[in-house]
């Protein structure tokens, strides 16, 4: 075969196409960007506050649960992070919105996560996908964004500014005590028992055979007091 032979030819373009193509798909892909590196930067490290200042100070001052600190800053660094370079190949509105759903409706098959968890999981995820996708507002709309979710958080949370009322269901021995004549001694009973500033009580399902009855006792919280343990088994929605 010579150079001038048409297969040889054939086979040489199509050796030239590739090469082409190599280099058009490398050039495509810049080594380093600076700007856009920058700016992956920038917006990681501030995402990354505004969930650590609401961790930290409205979540974790109450709870005192580093499982949850975990997991509620690996959800912001991992949902910005997926949704920020994701947002680089054009990702569409709807499928962000199905991606936010579907990390919303999460639930914790080895626990019961109670409702306070999934809001502060719902409020992590829900700045991080603003941080992620906002890229046409300014950065002046971005901050007051995120101030507005921690002022927001810091009023709701703040026992000054709104009087919080927790609850605990126990397991009560002295039946004879849930009369409603009796209810303000078997007030006094649990606050003597329990410690905890009782406002008022519900009765719920009553055993006779073993002379016990689920109460749901609401108390006035301390700045530390946490209720996500209701008892070693989970209770029945049917006690109440």
């Amino acid at each position: 075969m010579t150079p001038s032979d048409p297969f040889v030819q054939d086979a040489l373009m199509d050796g030239n196409a590739i090469q082409e193509a190599s280099k058009i798909l490398l050039t495509d892909v810049p080594l380093f960007d600076g700007p856009s590196l920058a700016h992956l930067l920038f917006r990681f490290g501030f995402n990354l506050l505004v969930s650590w200042i609401i961790i930290q100070f409205f979540y974790y001052k109450k709870s005192d649960r580093r499982d949850f600190y975990f997991t509620f800053l690996m959800f912001s660094v991992t949902v910005f992070l997926l949704i920020f370079l994701m947002d680089n190949v054009k990702l569409q509105l709807g499928m962000a919105l199905g991606l936010f759903a579907i990390f919303g409706i999460i639930r914790y098959r080895t626990e019961t996560v109670s409702i306070r968890e999934m809001t502060y999981l719902f409020i992590i995820i829900g700045i991080s996908v603003i941080n992620g996708l906002a890229m046409t507002v300014s950065y002046a709309e971005l901050f007051v964004t995120n101030l507005i979710f921690i002022l927001v958080t810091w009023v709701l949370e703040n026992t000054k500014v709104l009087k919080h009322t927790d609850f605990k269901i126990i397991l009560y021995d002295k039946i004879q005590l849930i009369v409603p004549d009796k209810e303000a001694e078997l007030i006094e009973d649990i606050r003597q028992r329990t410690g905890l500033d009782v406002t008022k009580i519900e009765i719920g399902n009553i055993d006779f055979l073993r002379d016990v009855a689920y109460i749901k006792v609401f108390y006035k919280p301390t700045d530390k007091a946490s209720s996500t343990v209701i008892s070693s088994k989970q209770l029945k929605p049917e006690n109440f």
